[in-house]
């Protein structure tokens, strides 16, 4: 069974990660971890935080002379805006001055409803997307697990508050890696960017859309037996289950529910002997399961609740109308968003190919999928009727 944890606050000592289940023997490495989690702080719109964080991977447990054992790897991040917040944040002694007036669209209401709790700091440091950098740091692992049976994932910025980006036939990934907010369209990417500025200007802050891609990915991983096998909702689940995410689209999603069933649905054809298809409108899974195409997935992203012209709000400890609290925040995390989108999808997809392929080491895994694969080919070749 595979399985992670997360562990950790927004300015405490570090956050903690623990992957169980992948096989042993994968080498891994080190530095496109921490390239990972250096694109998570890039991106046109992020705050000053970034200009104080650099994150590296550092190994407790589960890996040793470069490859992993098999048992479970355990993995920190550290903060080092935490020497900055000790008197708040210190394990022990940590203190200060309660927050009070909650912030419209953030965790901080709903959580001190729901843990009870005065200060809203106890609700905020667990809730903010700085926990997100260990979710890169295990999705980096769990991607050279992926590479290693031939999936990979990839993940670009598709529209930033009203600018969207065209549909493009093919995805340069080169220009999105080197484009400020990872969109591989010149004249959008210069629209988004703008944007971004008049928002900052204006106080405010913006949302947007990213788009994801798994290719690789063999017919016949997820089920349809039961709901929480079906591999849309897992990976849909998966990437609902980030900070600021309100929509998950598969395919081409809400789209096809203005459409005749003539136009929504991808036809089969023969094309040299093979089984083709003519579009990719199902996203790569069909009844919960991945059909042999790209999956895709479209995510829609809430422009961040802190707002630099703070919402109105109250005081929770006064009982009086109060603007929301102002924490040192962004003005737009949709290219820093794609980053962890593309590290839940690698998370969510490690545990369905672990249950279909999954071997002791990475060889035995490897030896199982290929077989698989190659089963899957031969299937239809023996109902093929024999040519004198």
């Amino acid at each position: 069974m595979f399985r992670y944890l997360t562990a950790g606050e927004s300015h405490g000592p570090a956050l903690v990660g623990i992957l169980d289940g992948l096989p042993a023997n994968l080498e891994l490495d080190f530095d496109a971890l921490d390239a990972a989690l250096r694109a998570r702080q890039g991106g046109y719109g992020r705050g000053g935080r970034m200009k104080i964080e650099s994150d590296a991977v550092e190994f407790l447990a589960g890996v040793r002379g470069g490859k992993t054992l098999g048992s479970p790897i355990a993995v920190v991040v550290r903060n080092r805006d935490y020497e900055n917040n000790r008197e708040l944040m210190d394990p022990r002694t940590g203190g200060g001055k309660p927050l009070t007036n909650p912030r419209p669209g953030h965790a901080d209401y709903a959580g001190a409803m729901k843990y009870r709790q005065r200060d809203l700091r106890n609700v905020l440091e667990r809730a903010s997307a700085r926990e997100t950098a260990m979710r890169v740091a295990l999705g980096a692992i769990c991607a050279q697990f992926l590479a290693a049976l031939g999936i990979r994932t990839s993940a670009h910025v598709s529209g930033i508050g009203s600018v969207i980006a065209p549909d493009l036939e093919a995805i340069d990934m080169e220009a999105v890696a080197a484009s400020e907010v990872r969109c591989p369209h010149p004249e959008t990417e210069r629209a988004m960017i703008a944007a971004i500025d008049a928002a900052k200007a204006a106080g405010d802050t913006l949302g947007g859309t990213f788009t994801l891609r798994a290719t690789g990915v063999p017919a016949g991983v997820g089920a349809n037996r039961q709901p929480d096998t079906r591999l849309d909702g897992v990976l849909a689940g998966a990437v609902m289950g980030m900070q600021t995410v309100k929509a998950v689209e598969v395919g081409a999603g809400r789209e096809v529910a203005a459409k005749p069933g003539s136009q929504a649905h991808d036809v089969f054809s023969m094309q040299d002997g093979a089984v083709v298809r003519g579009s990719n409108r199902a996203g790569g899974i069909e009844g919960g399961i991945s059909n042999g195409q790209d999956i895709v997935l479209r995510v829609s992203v809430k422009p961040i609740p802190t707002l630099m012209k703070a919402l109105p709000s109250v005081n929770l400890h006064a009982g009086t109308d109060a603007p929301a609290s102002i924490v040192r925040s962004d003005v737009c995390v949709v290219p820093a968003a794609s980053i962890v989108g593309e590290a839940m999808l690698r998370l969510a997809l490690t545990g369905p190919i672990l249950e279909k392929f999954g071997g002791d080491s990475i060889d035995e895994t490897r030896d199982n999928f290929e077989r698989a694969v190659a089963a899957a080919a031969a299937l239809f070749e023996t109902l093929k009727p024999s040519v004198p």
